[in-house]
């Protein structure tokens, strides 16, 4: 355990933000699941629907930095991408 005030202050902190990020990524896991199951099952209407709201959940956890943008940004895209593909 650290000795210094400030160190003391900063571990704390560094605690509460692993645990913010660690439900963060929990919620971008989760919600790329719901998309590929969405796609793989074949409802591909109710992924169309489901893409605004992917895409917002995407870019909220993004812009906190819990994941890269660009990783986001690569996911919609492909998912994106999927959705396109499927109506084929």
């Amino acid at each position: 355990m650290a000795n210094i005030k400030s160190s003391i202050r900063r571990a704390k902190t560094s605690k509460k933000q692993a645990l913010i990020n660690r439900a963060r990524k929990s919620k971008y896991k989760s919600a790329v699941k719901q998309m590929m199951a969405h796609i793989n099952s074949g409802k591909i209407k109710e992924a169309r629907n489901f893409l605004p709201k992917f895409h917002s959940q995407l870019m909220k956890i993004a812009k906190t930095g819990a994941i890269n943008k660009k990783t986001a940004s690569r996911k919609i895209s492909r998912i994106t991408k999927k959705i396109n593909n499927a109506k084929k």
